[in-house]
């Protein structure tokens, strides 16, 4: 590996971090908060120097970028990221420690919606806005917004979208990868417009439209107010944010090709059409779970699908305390965790093309157990799926329930009792934010030890990045010239 390649990348990085910081820092101006003007702005100024000491120590711009560049560039930069992108709350003085600043930023960018702050309604107005802007970066992926703005990586930018966009089968918008992340973001720039525009007609004000419509298509689920989307106390705002939620949890790639034309890709997209039944089926028995809950069908109703789209695309807002719900909710809504939304979106967990493949590939083997010569090919949609995909999606799956299990293991020997631990774990890795015990839909991670906080760091970080674009900085080979 070359480092001083991986020097002049990250450098490109920081500082399209700290051009994101002006965006608070020309708020907080605006709104007169003096100390967070401040903070915003020394933020910027380290962000800065920091991809200037990287920009010197690189030398010339690389010609070639290789996997292991890649990899490296990639995993490093959402630490690196995530460090500077939390000074701001330190230096505010709204979050005590580091610790706890690197947590919410981390949180923020990898879309997961884990929260250290008991208030969030006593924050500046501009640190709530960076908050959600943070989710609406990490969203789409700083990687792919750098990829799309730099076009001289070539064969380099396309390694880097393929270890940054999340998903095991994504569908190809364009040959051209710089065109490809164009493409992805003006679709992700044009719904979250459209989504403020209907926040608004239902009765928000300007702010809490925006801030709620970056976390809602990110599917990340940082609010303005303490009892997240509860607060708004907006009926006709919950259904238009379960509405975009649902749209977030699915491929772009899709919305890429209906807008060409291709509206049949829709309707045959087999992940699309086993998402929202999923969603569907387990909204109903949701709502059958809590009837009696609430004094209305429509009130039970609206309920059951926000809770369910919530959880299902990983987006983590709460219309309701899901952690009072009956049982067999409870266990609906963890199970829905794990699942997650379908390859190619913003949505966190195992995405839904990977279950697909591995319930397939389990029923083969069953089916071949009493027909042992028989070839059966397995197939998603018209799509033959290769021996090689099937076998990693299958190792991607034992390795996310080994960290959730040591994971668990940690938490648990951190103090935290069961149901905390596991879903902490669950919630972090699975990019969801809220779990169930002491992390439920109105609580919060703030009383959790700073070593459980560095372990959900990098749960969130490597559910972000599917597992091999951090686990992969562990191996000697990565660092060897």
């Amino acid at each position: 590996m070359h480092p001083k390649t991986v020097a002049y990348l990250l450098s490109l990085i920081v500082g399209i971090l700290a051009a994101s910081l002006a965006v608070p820092l020309a708020a907080a101006i605006a709104f007169g908060e003096i100390r967070s003007a401040w903070a915003f702005g020394a933020a910027l100024l380290c962000s800065a120097l920091t991809g200037l000491v990287l920009r010197r120590q690189s030398g010339a711009a690389p010609a070639t970028v290789y996997r292991r560049e890649a990899v490296a560039v990639v995993g490093l930069s959402w630490f690196l990221i995530s460090l500077l992108g939390g000074l701001p709350y330190f230096l505010d003085g709204s979050l005590p420690t580091l610790f706890d600043s690197t947590f919410e930023a981390a949180s923020g960018f990898t879309t997961t919606g884990a929260s250290v702050y008991r208030e969030v309604e006593t924050l500046s107005r501009s640190i709530l806005l960076w908050r959600s802007l943070t989710h609406w970066l990490g969203g789409m992926g700083i990687i792919v917004l750098f990829v799309a703005i730099f076009s001289q990586l070539g064969v380099g930018g396309r390694r880097l979208f393929e270890v940054e966009v999340p998903g095991p089968i994504t569908e190809g918008l364009r040959p051209k990868i710089r065109e490809t992340s164009s493409a992805l973001w003006r679709i992700y720039v044009t719904l979250t417009l459209l989504l403020i525009g209907a926040l608004m007609l239902c009765g928000l004000d300007w702010f809490d439209a925006v801030n709620h419509a970056f976390a809602t298509l990110a599917t990340g689920g940082f609010s303005t107010r303490n009892l997240s989307v509860a607060g708004l106390k907006n009926p006709a705002a919950e259904w238009v944010i379960a509405l975009f939620m649902l749209i977030a949890g699915v491929n772009f790639a899709l919305y890429y090709a209906a807008l060409h034309g291709r509206l049949r890709t829709l309707w045959r997209d087999v992940e699309l059409r086993v998402y929202l039944a999923i969603v569907g089926v387990a909204a109903l028995l949701i709502a059958i779970d809590i009837w009696g809950r609430y004094d209305s069908v429509h009130d039970t109703l609206r309920a059951a699908v926000f809770q369910t789209v919530a959880i299902t695309t990983t987006t983590g807002f709460a219309s309701d305390n899901f952690d009072a719900y009956p049982v067999t909710s409870k266990v609906i809504l963890v199970t829905l965790m794990f699942i997650g939304g379908c390859a190619g979106s913003t949505a966190g967990g195992l995405k839904v093309s990977r279950i697909v493949v591995a319930l397939k590939a389990a029923w083969i083997e069953v089916v071949q157990g009493f027909h042992p010569q028989g070839v059966i090919r397995l197939r998603l949609g018209s799509a033959v799926i290769g021996d090689d995909i099937v076998r990693s999606i299958l190792a991607y799956l034992a390795l996310y329930f080994a960290i959730f299990v040591a994971g668990s293991v940690v938490m648990a020997a951190l103090g935290l009792d069961l149901v905390t631990a596991v879903t902490s774990v669950v919630a972090t890795l699975g990019s969801i934010g809220p779990g169930l015990g002491k992390i439920g839909a109105i609580e919060n991670y703030a009383f959790v030890p700073a070593a459980g906080k560095a372990v959900l760091i990098c749960c969130m970080i490597l559910g972000r990045l599917e597992l091999t674009a951090v686990l992969a900085l562990l191996s000697r080979a990565l660092w060897r010239r």
